[in-house]
C-alpha cells in the first residue's frame, strides 16, 4: 500500500470522527458533558468502547510481535490477561460501589475524604504524571510506524507528525470530552476488533488454511505455549508471577486510574456500571486470545515466506513490534493493509483521546475545583477547561519529542516501566484507606512516602538476584511497591476521627 493511500485513509478516518464529535457536542459542550457525559452513558457502549482504550496501539503491534520473540514468550501474556480478568472483577465488586456511593467526578476525591488534602493532591499528581508518560509512550511507538511507512515518504519531520496527531485528537475532543469519546471509542473499537478477525482471515487465506487447520497449525507450532510453571525464582514468565502481576496491575492501573474509571462513572447507576465491567472483562479476554493468535500466524507466515523481523533503523537490532506492519503493508494485498491501518489507528487514538480527556478532568477537578458548587457557574470556566486541554496536549507533545531525542529503546522502556511504578503508591494509599479503618495519616508526610516508595522498589528490583537468592521480578513488582507505601503510611498513621472512617 502506497503512502498516499495510507494518508488518504487517515484523512477519511478523522473526517468521520470530526463529524461524530460535531453531532454529539453541538447541543451540549459544558463541563458536565465533558467530565461525566451527563451521567447518561449506555453501559453496553461503555463496555465495548473501553476495549479500544484498554488495548492501545502498543498492544496491537507488540503483543503479536512478542509471540515469536527470541526470549521465548509465546502465549505467556495470556497468563497476565487471566490476572487482568480477576482484577476487573475486584474493581467491579469493591471500587465501583465506593465511587458511586460517594458520587465522585474524580476518583481521588476518596483520598481527600479519607486521608487529607496532601494525600489527595499526591494521588492526583501520581495519576497526571503516570498517564502523561504512559500515553505519550504509546502514541510515540505508533507514530514511529506511521513516520516510517508514510510521512518519511513526504519528507515531513517527526515533530510535525506528532503535532498533527495531537492536534487532530484535540480538535475532536475539546468540546464534548467524555460525551464525545463514548461514541467515538465505540466506533474505534469496532475498527480494532474487526481488524483482528479480518487479519486472521487474510493471513489464513494466504497460508491456504481454513479455521480448523489454522488452529492446528498454531497449536503445533513453537509459539503456542500458554502456561509456564518452570523456574519460579529466576523466570519472569512463571504462572504465579504473571497472575499476581495481572491482578494488581489491573487494580492499580485501571481501578485507581481516572482514565478508565471516568467512563464507568458516566453510567446511570452502579448496576449498569458493574454490568459494563463484567461484559468488558469477557470481551477483553477473548480479544487478547485473538491478538496472540495473530502473532503466531504472523511468524508462521514470515517463516514460510522468508520474511525477516525488521530491524531498528538506529540500533540495527530486530524489533518484533515492526513485524505486523511490515507484513501488512509490504506483503499482503491492499484490503488487509487497509484493515491493519484502521485497527492500528483506532487502537492508538482511542487510548490517547481518552487519556487527554481524563488528564484534563483530573486537573480541572482535583486542582481547580471545577466540580465544587461555588465554581460551577463562574464565568469562563469552560474556556479555562479548553486551555487545560491544550496544555496537556502540548505537554504530551514535549514528552514524545523527548522520547525520540533519547532514541534508545532500552532507556525508553525503562521510562515506561518507571511510569508504571508510580501506580504502586496509589495501590498503597487505597489499601490503607480501605482496610485500616481505625487510623488516618499525618497528611503532610504522605508525599514523602509516595516519593520514596518507587525509589526503594527500583532498588529492590535492580538487586533482587542478590537480595532474594536469584529471584527476578516482573509485573508483580507493583505489589512490593504498594506494600512499601502501605507500611510507610502505617509509620505516619494516627487514630482516625469518625468523619474520616469511610
Amino acid at each position: 500500500m502506497t503512502p498516499s493511500t495510507i494518508l488518504l485513509l487517515i484523512i477519511v478516518y478523522f473526517g468521520i470522527l470530526f463529524y461524530i464529535s460535531h453531532a454529539v457536542s453541538k447541543k451540549d459542550s459544558g463541563n458536565d458533558a465533558f467530565f461525566k457525559a451527563n451521567k447518561n452513558s449506555k453501559w453496553y457502549l461503555v463496555a465495548f468502547g473501553m476495549i479500544g482504550t484498554a488495548l492501545s496501539g502498543v498492544t496491537f503491534i507488540s503483543v503479536p510481535g512478542e509471540v515469536g520473540a527470541p526470549s521465548g514468550e509465546q502465549f505467556k501474556y495470556f497468563q497476565f490477561v487471566l490476572g487482568n480478568a480477576i482484577g476487573f472483577v475486584i474493581i467491579a465488586k469493591v471500587l465501583l460501589p465506593l465511587y458511586y456511593r460517594m458520587n465522585l467526578t474524580s476518583i481521588y476525591g476518596y483520598i481527600e475524604h479519607r486521608l487529607g488534602i496532601y494525600s489527595y493532591k499526591t494521588a492526583a499528581t501520581i495519576f497526571l504524571i503516570s498517564r502523561t508518560i504512559g500515553s505519550a509512550f504509546r502514541l510515540y511507538l505508533v507514530v514511529i510506524v506511521l513516520q516510517r511507512f508514510v510521512f518519511d515518504f513526504y519528507g515531513i519531520p517527526f515533530a510535525v507528525t506528532v503535532l498533527i496527531s495531537l492536534a487532530l485528537i484535540f480538535a475532536y475532543t475539546y468540546r464534548g470530552g467524555l460525551k464525545t469519546i463514548i461514541i467515538t471509542d465505540t466506533l474505534q473499537t469496532f475498527f480494532l476488533v474487526s481488524s483482528v478477525f479480518l487479519t486472521i482471515f487474510f493471513i489464513c487465506r494466504s497460508l491456504n488454511l481454513n479455521a480448523f487447520e489454522a488452529f492446528e497449525e498454531v497449536k503445533n507450532s513453537n509459539y503456542s505455549k500458554v502456561f509456564f510453571f518452570e523456574d519460579f525464582i529466576s523466570s519472569k514468565f512463571h504462572f504465579v508471577k504473571q497472575i499476581l502481576g495481572g491482578i494488581f496491575v489491573t487494580i492499580a492501573m485501571v481501578g485507581l486510574d481516572q482514565d478508565l474509571m471516568q467512563k464507568n462513572l458516566s453510567c446511570k447507576n452502579i448496576g449498569e456500571a458493574q454490568k459494563n465491567m463484567f461484559t468488558f472483562t469477557g470481551i477483553f479476554v477473548g480479544i487478547n486470545i485473538f491478538f496472540l493468535s495473530v502473532g503466531a500466524l504472523l511468524y508462521i507466515y514470515a517463516t514460510k515466506n522468508g520474511i525477516e523481523v525488521p530491524t531498528d533503523l538506529v540500533t540495527g537490532k530486530p524489533r518484533t513490534d515492526l513485524l505486523f506492519p511490515e507484513i501488512a503493508f509490504n506483503h499482503l494485498t491492499l484490503i488487509p493493509s487497509i484493515i491493519f491501518l484502521l485497527g492500528l489507528t483506532a487502537a492508538t487514538f482511542a487510548t490517547t483521546d481518552s487519556a487527554l480527556t481524563a488528564l484534563t478532568t483530573s486537573f480541572c477537578v482535583d486542582f481547580l475545583g471545577m466540580d465544587k458548587a461555588e465554581n460551577l457557574n463562574k464565568p469562563n470556566v469552560v474556556r479555562t477547561r479548553h486551555f487545560v486541554h491544550i496544555a496537556f496536549s502540548f505537554l504530551m507533545f514535549l514528552v514524545i519529542i523527548f522520547f525520540n531525542a533519547i532514541n534508545d529503546s532500552s532507556v525508553v522502556g525503562m521510562i515506561f516501566r518507571v511510569a508504571s511504578y508510580t501506580y504502586g503508591p496509589l495501590l498503597g494509599l487505597y489499601c490503607f484507606g480501605l482496610f485500616v479503618k481505625s487510623k488516618t495519616v499525618k497528611d503532610k508526610f504522605v508525599p514523602i512516602i509516595c516519593f520514596l516508595s518507587p525509589a526503594v522498589t527500583y532498588f529492590i528490583s535492580e538487586n533482587s538476584k542478590t537480595l532474594f537468592f536469584g529471584y527476578v521480578f516482573d509485573n508483580e513488582l507493583i505489589i512490593v511497591n504498594g506494600l512499601i507505601t502501605f507500611l510507610g503510611l502505617l509509620l505516619i498513621s494516627k487514630n482516625a476521627t469518625s468523619e474520616t472512617r469511610f
